[in-house]
């Protein structure tokens, strides 16, 4: 079993930046594909970022070019450095892993992976 535990949520204002690890107990490079999650209030959970060990990233739409996600496999640890954070960024993130690659198509979808964690809380104020 994979247990991955989120850390580095907390609150901002706008502008500002946050750096959210996730830390798997197992080995993190057995894990082809890990990715962030978030559900703000109300609204469905979305992909925000996922990659793969070769370094592959995707990114949604809505956090390109201010969200990098990367993976130190030394550590077991996968990070999401956000900066420029909009009031729209409010959400819990979740980090999320598979054993499999991560697919190649434009969604970031959670049914493509298995393993969760229980997310960190991120609160943007403007």
């Amino acid at each position: 079993h994979v247990r991955l535990v989120e850390s580095g949520g907390g609150s901002v204002q706008a502008g500002g930046s946050l750096r959210l690890a996730c830390t798997a107990s197992v080995n993190a490079a057995d894990q082809n594909c890990m990715g962030w999650f978030r559900r703000a209030p109300g609204k469905e959970r979305e992909g925000v970022a996922d990659i793969n060990n070769d370094g592959g990233a995707r990114y949604a739409d809505s956090v390109k070019g201010r969200f990098t996600i990367s993976k130190d496999n030394a550590k077991n640890t996968l990070y999401l450095e956000m900066a420029s954070l909009k009031p729209e960024d409010t959400a819990t993130y979740y980090c999320a892993a598979d054993l499999f690659r991560c697919p190649s198509g434009p969604v970031i979808d959670e049914g493509d992976f298995q393993y969760w964690g229980r997310g960190t809380q991120v609160t943007v104020s403007s």
